[in-house]
Parts: structure tokens; C-alpha cells; sequence
């Protein structure tokens, strides 16, 4: 490992040391201006049984989700939290407005918020831990408090300099309106075009959007909330963090959250060659054609370290 590497190590393992406030939690901190769409939003998704279900719809559903899960695994938060790997300033716009398509804020806000959990992992300052705060909050709760809406700019400084950024900050559900309509659109066509398909407008914004959505809200949020309650501990990183097959399949990769609580610049998550990373798969094939590159790697003394940890916790 280069000195630049260990130095960055060493980095990575202080800054979950750092002692800062309790975060603020509770429920007379929540801003039902925004609780209130989000929930009825879940709500909206009973309307499946009125739009019915046909094989198109099912495909559109798990294309909409997978695409974003990439934006938002690879974009989101491997590139605008952690820039481990590099790519051209359209294809960095391009990622961030399909990832808020997501309807998670846009990535500056991500990345902010992701930062400053590795510095304060499962410390009463991690506004999302489950050790300190309870499942429920670490899952879903504490986005919606007027506190966690704003984006500290002090850590992302590297991102507000780009004004097409801060565009995408400030009118940050403008890609989920557009994908909304697009499938609604797509759906209009479809039943005109080929209407043995047995799918509609309707029918496709509820599979297309609706529902693809909520399951990518929640398929995110076991990062936050499972993969610090649930799986086993390789290496010894002073938090919760835990690797788990099941949420790295769902989450394509993330789901190796210990590996990543110990090194987080890697590119890689699945560290070793039976652990699916299909985020860094993809961003492998796109290295291919140029469309990112200077994917960092795990270094061989953390992979060494790694392969003799006897810790299974």
C-alpha cells in the first residue's frame, strides 16, 4: 500500500473517532409538510389494485428501479460521497439527474448527509444510527425532520462550485416529476401502439413509477438500518456496520457495509471475488468505453487483512 493510501486509511479509520453533538431526534422535530406527501405517497401504491398488472409493466417496474439503484449506488454515493472514480462533467450531471429521479434530494444533499455519517458512525451525532436512535428512525424517520433538510455546505464544497449541481439542488424533484410523466406517456403509447400488451398510462406510472420508487426508498434504506443490525463484521471499524449477502443482492453491492466502513474509497465494495458487487460491474463495463475511469481500488493489505480476520461478530 502507497503512503497516499495508508495516509487515507488512517484518514477514514479517525473521522468515525470524532466527538460531536448528540444529533437531534424526535418526532416534534418531524416536518409534516414533507411527511405527509411521502406517506401518502406508500398509500398511492394500493392503487396496483385498480391499474392490475401485466408482464411489460413488471419489466418497466424492475428497469425503472435498477436504473436508479445504479444511480444511486454508483452516482449518489460511490462518485458525489466517496469520488471513487472519475468521469466527465456530463456524465456527473447525467448520474446525478437520473439519482434524483430517486425523489432522495439531490446528490449534494446525499453526499453531505453520507459524509458526515462516516465521521460519526453509530455515535449519538449519526442521525441515522439504529444503535442510538431505534430502527425506525434510522430507517425513514430522519429525513423528514426540518434539521436533516438542509445540506451542510462545508463538506461538499468540492461539488457547489458546479452550477448545474446546484441547479439540480435547488429544483431537485423536477427528474422525478419528469420520470413520472414520461412513464405515463410511455404507457399512453404503448396501449395505443401495441395494445395486446395489456398495459395503459395509468398502469404503467403506478409500476413504472409509483411502485418502483417506494421499493427503492426502502431497498436504500436497509444501508442505513439493517446493514448495522443484521450480517456478520470482518474487520473492526469502532461501529455497526455489517456485511450481508441479502441486502448486497437487493442494493447491488451495498449490502458489503462493513468492507465499506473500513475502506471507503474504494470503487469496490464486495471486496473479494464472491461477494456480488453488480454496481462496480457496471461501472467496470463503462471503464471499458471511457465513461468513467481511475476506478480506485482496495489495497492488497486491507484485502490481506481481510483474509486472515478471524472476526465473524
Amino acid at each position: 500500500m502507497s503512503p497516499t493510501e495508508s495516509a487515507a486509511l488512517d484518514q477514514e479509520r479517525s473521522q468515525s473517532k470524532s466527538a460531536e453533538p448528540a444529533a437531534v431526534v424526535g418526532l416534534s422535530n418531524i416536518d409534516w409538510g414533507t411527511a405527509v406527501p411521502y406517506f401518502f405517497l406508500h398509500l398511492l401504491c394500493f392503487s396496483v389494485f385498480w391499474v392490475g398488472v401485466s408482464p411489460v409493466a413488471v419489466l418497466v417496474f424492475f428497469l425503472a428501479l435498477y436504473l436508479r439503484v445504479f444511480a444511486l449506488t454508483g452516482f449518489y454515493h460511490r462518485y458525489f460521497s466517496h469520488k471513487a472514480f472519475q468521469t466527465s462533467r456530463f456524465v456527473q450531471f447525467l448520474g446525478g439527474f437520473i439519482g434524483c429521479s430517486a425523489a432522495q434530494r439531490g446528490p449534494v444533499w446525499w453526499a453531505a448527509h453520507h459524509r458526515h455519517h462516516h465521521r460519526r458512525s453509530d455515535k449519538p451525532a449519526d442521525v441515522h444510527s439504529p444503535r442510538q436512535h431505534g430502527f425506525w428512525w434510522s430507517h425513514l424517520l430522519w429525513f423528514l425532520t426540518h434539521e436533516n433538510a438542509e445540506t451542510d455546505e462545508r463538506v461538499v464544497k468540492d461539488w457547489m462550485k458546479f452550477p448545474e449541481l446546484r441547479w439540480l439542488e435547488r429544483y431537485h424533484l423536477l427528474p422525478a416529476i419528469f420520470m413520472a410523466l414520461s412513464m405515463y406517456a410511455l404507457g399512453a403509447i404503448l396501449q395505443t401502439q401495441w395494445p395486446a400488451l395489456g398495459t395503459g398510462p395509468w398502469q404503467m406510472l403506478v409500476w413504472g413509477f409509483l411502485l418502483s420508487t417506494i421499493s427503492l426508498y426502502h431497498i436504500t434504506y436497509f444501508v442505513n438500518s439493517l446493514a448495522h443490525l443484521i450480517g456478520t463484521q470482518r474487520f473492526e471499524t469502532g461501529d455497526d456496520s455489517r456485511n450481508n449477502l441479502w441486502i448486497a443482492l437487493v442494493t447491488w453491492g451495498e449490502g458489503w457495509h462493513n468492507n465499506h466502513h473500513y475502506y471507503q474509497n474504494s470503487a469496490r465494495q464486495g471486496f473479494y471475488w464472491w461477494e456480488i458487487d453488480m454496481t462496480y460491474n457496471v461501472l467496470k463495463v463503462l471503464s471499458w468505453f471511457g465513461v468513467v475511469w481511475n476506478l480506485k481500488t482496495v489495497p492488497e493489505k486491507v484485502l490481506n487483512e481481510g483474509r486472515h480476520s478471524t472476526k465473524k461478530r
